[in-house]
């Protein structure tokens, strides 16, 4: 507009010629013959009326004459269309050919194209990535904690949040766990697919010590027991780049509106426990799936019901039990120390590295990832048990001298018999061992009074 009041301003103010204009201002000729033919059919000379500043004479002089054609033509539903590009296999190519069928007047494919593309730079940043229903799961842990009442000590504890989102329909899980370890990392994500009702094909997860033992961008190390989770529920665990939040946006914007809508409401309510908070946090969090979503004009839980459900995989008919890995050497007497206890193992592994995989209710031995010994899991420290299947056959010959039997076979004998037995077993105890398992699988607790290497006496 500055070069338009100088053309203005040289032509009916100083009289010059269109090439002079054109020379002194460093334009084409044609340029000013076309502004002059512009100016000159609105009746604008010089000078410019006052009230006229730079964007009204531009909407005066290079305004179409008539009203263009695309604002005649029927616009497509573009909330629609990008709730449908989250299904599996849909395009725009598909969509589009769907929205000429319905309006043969409508747009041809490239500006169908670049008008979805506009209108999604406009949409919120929560909505902008395209993810296909069932595809993620975004986990994370909040950055805000919860004051929570220990019962047990009654102290104001802060209590850890765990968040999940979905990718295609951002319904969001929240719940309150007293630490971030293992076990309750775990059990949040097992609690979230319950939640769900299905679980998505990837776990898309932030480089946490739980879950992730080794940061790596192509061959990160997983935990044993989140890898295990994952197989059992048939996904896959895919960490994220070392700091790159942008690769788990999805869930830091969960995280964001988790601490806006549920703990900030939270603040300043006394919550006894983790059982009332969890409760006091699934109330808001089904408010917050239910409230429509700005821009989109649907809720979380509705996008989930029409798009996700149907895609997530579904569930084992048992919920994943949580087992903790351990590496330990066998001793010299076949038997390996687990939590204070000691279970056996087959004598040919002895001086070996097994592994133990440790449930709430059983142990089990694992060697070159094959199962070589199960127990049912003992609360007694110091104590053994032991499977007769693993003993060398000499000491499961001596093992079987039990004082019972010595007193079976002196009686089969003559009285004269049991009655020596009897007093040499009354003058002095002999430590015996006495393992009583008839399964080979799962062993049980022996006797503290032990023999191991087959030396024991009487």
């Amino acid at each position: 507009m500055r070069q338009v009041r100088e053309v203005l301003r040289r032509k009916h103010a100083c009289g010059e010629s269109e090439r002079q204009i054109a020379a002194a201002i460093g334009i084409s000729r044609y340029t000013v013959a076309e502004y002059l033919r512009r100016a000159a059919v609105i009746g604008i000379t010089w000078p410019v009326p006052a009230g006229l500043d730079d964007a009204a004479l531009e909407a005066q002089l290079f305004s179409p004459p008539f009203t263009p054609r695309e604002a005649l033509r029927p616009q497509p539903d573009w909330p629609r269309i990008h709730a449908e590009l989250r299904r599996p296999g849909v395009t725009l190519m598909l969509l589009w050919q769907e929205y000429r069928a319905g309006q043969s007047e409508g747009y041809g494919y490239s500006r169908f194209c670049d008008l979805y593309a506009e209108w999604r730079g406009s949409v919120s940043v929560t909505m902008r990535q395209a993810h296909v229903a069932g595809d993620k799961l975004f986990v994370d842990f909040a950055g805000q904690t919860l004051a929570v009442v220990d019962p047990a000590t009654g102290q104001v504890r802060p209590a850890q949040v765990f968040v999940a989102v979905l990718g295609a329909s951002s319904l969001t899980y929240a719940e309150v766990r007293w630490s971030q370890g293992l076990a309750d990392w775990v059990g949040c994500h097992v609690n979230a697919f319950a939640f769900f009702g299905g679980a998505a094909r990837q776990l898309v997860c932030d480089n946490l010590k739980a879950g992730v033992t080794a940061a790596c961008r192509y061959e990160p190390g997983i935990n044993r027991t989140y890898q295990e989770m994952a197989a059992h529920y048939g996904t896959a665990v895919m960490p994220t780049r070392v700091r790159k939040p942008r690769d788990k946006a999805k869930v830091e914007v969960g995280v964001q509106v988790v601490e806006r809508w549920i703990l900030a409401r939270l603040r300043n309510r006394r919550l006894f426990g983790l059982e009332e908070a969890n409760g006091a946090v699934r109330e808001l969090l089904e408010a917050l799936n239910t409230r429509p979503m700005r821009r989109l004009g649907t809720s979380r839980r509705v996008l989930f019901e029409s798009l996700e459900r149907a895609a997530l995989l579904q569930l084992p008919p048992e919920p994943y039990a949580y087992a903790d890995w351990r590496r330990c050497r066998v001793g010299l007497d076949y038997h390996v120390e687990v939590l204070g206890h000691w279970y056996s193992v087959p004598h040919r592994l002895a001086r070996a590295v097994v592994e133990a995989r440790i449930t709430e209710r059983t142990v089990e031995l694992f060697h070159n990832g094959s199962r070589v010994a199960a127990h049912l899991r003992s609360p007694l420290r110091h104590r053994h048990t032991t499977i007769p299947d693993h003993m060398p056959s000499a000491h499961r010959r001596h093992a079987e001298w039990t004082p019972a039997r010595l007193r079976r076979e002196a009686a089969a004998i003559g009285p004269a018999a049991a009655g020596m037995v009897e007093a040499v077993l009354r003058a002095k105890p002999h430590p015996v061992s006495v393992a009583v398992e008839s399964s080979p699988d799962v062993g049980r607790e022996t006797s503290p009074l032990r023999c191991v290497t087959g030396t024991c006496r009487g």
